[in-house]
């Protein structure tokens, strides 16, 4: 495998594969204006969402995590915070300022939206000049932050598409990478398995601490019963018949080499490479999103029956083994390994055509979802707003 790419350095040392000029908002009734701007000004992105106003306590903190990561991530060249207030405004600005990548904030309050837009508009071409003159630099391979989700998996995800994702851990490992995966519920009756690979017993008691208090949020609602949820109507169709099935199959994703090196909550940076696991979502766009969050650069995206999913900031790089999904929805995905099933292809084989398209997209090929327009950005929610 080649072990240089072509990426951008960001101030803090970090690189990105992407050199996004971002659009902001704090909140929901942010979202016009932040929308106004990315039109007026061409390039940009915004990133409307549907929260930002009363929540509290840890669902705040968890909020503030995934504005503040998102912008701090190393695809983003440059940001424009736009919000009703200028309290929390400021506190995503400053937290964004501390990778010293450039960022401005304004405030609707006391201005209104046309004098706001126009501000923030003239700043936000500025930005875009910037970024327009930045130039990708030869770096490593190792410097890539890898995450990974499955989603819409089948009979083929467990024993071929997930299994690529893990022969590619697998070799990413040794070379010094940053990798994660998640998606707690469905570790369900394979949990053992994830506790087994962590490298200490801080770590393992780490993890089994959020993996039990997922559990507990199942009883806390009085149910024990994930049946409409877990495993999911497509995973049905496609033959999986239990959460640990599903369990089994998605654990492939972290191949057989790297212990675990630490457990992450949700939205929360890796301090170090290795293999961590991040307590996330089992749903596709919110464990992306979180991923994005915690400054990951490249994603990972096995799946069995045709999940569609993106994100802004993210590049999703997608992979299936399904013969008819490939054929049924073959816009969607970047990297083919149904030859696995034909034997065809060897778990090498496919684990290097993924690692291929890997350094393709950090070189900068736009992977499918993004050229497709899917860039779902989802923030996970604790519970409900004051």
């Amino acid at each position: 495998m080649e072990t240089k790419f072509l990426g951008y350095r960001r101030e803090n040392g970090r690189v990105g594969v992407r050199n996004h000029v971002v659009i902001l908002p704090l909140d929901d009734l942010s979202n016009a204006a932040s929308e106004a701007v990315a039109n007026n000004v061409k390039g940009t992105l915004a990133l409307p969402h549907a929260y930002g106003r009363l929540q509290f306590g840890e669902d705040l903190e968890l909020y503030f995590r995934t504005v503040i990561g998102m912008g701090c991530n190393p695809n983003v060249a440059a940001v424009i915070v736009i919000g009703i207030e200028p309290q929390w405004t400021n506190r995503i600005v400053e937290g964004i300022a501390k990778t010293g990548k450039p960022v401005a904030g304004f405030s609707i309050e006391q201005n209104g939206d046309f004098n706001t837009i126009c501000a923030a508009s003239k700043k936000a071409k500025e930005f875009m000049h910037f970024a327009s003159e930045q130039q990708r630099v030869e770096c490593d391979v190792k410097e890539l932050w890898i995450s990974t989700k499955c989603g819409e998996s089948d009979t083929t995800s467990g024993i071929a598409t997930n299994p690529t994702v893990g022969n590619a851990y697998d070799k990413l490992y040794p070379l010094g990478n940053t990798l994660l995966f998640g998606e707690t519920t469905e570790l369900t009756g394979g949990e053992h398995l994830v506790a087994e690979r962590c490298v200490n017993d801080e770590v393992r008691e780490k993890f089994q601490f959020f993996f039990d208090r997922y559990a507990k949020v199942v009883d806390d609602h009085k149910t024990s019963d994930l049946s409409d949820s877990q495993p999911t109507k497509g995973n049905i169709e496609g033959g999986l018949t239990t959460i640990e099935e599903k369990a089994l199959g998605n654990i492939q994703k972290i191949g057989h080499k790297a212990p675990v090196v630490g457990c992450l909550d949700k939205a929360e940076a890796p301090t170090g490479p290795g293999l961590w696991f991040m307590d996330s979502s089992s749903a596709a766009a919110e464990m992306v999103t979180l991923a994005a969050a915690a400054g990951f650069v490249i994603h990972f995206f096995p799946t069995g029956q045709g999940n569609i999913i993106g994100n802004p900031i993210l590049p999703v790089v997608k992979l299936c083994s399904n013969p008819r999904t490939l054929r049924t929805m073959s816009e969607h995905f970047d990297v083919d390994v149904s030859g696995l099933l034909r034997r065809e292809m060897t778990p090498d084989e496919a684990g290097d055509s993924l690692l291929e398209m890997m350094l393709r997209t950090a070189n900068g090929r736009l992977t499918s979802a993004e050229v497709m327009g899917h860039r779902e950005f989802i923030i996970t929610r604790l519970y409900e707003s004051a």
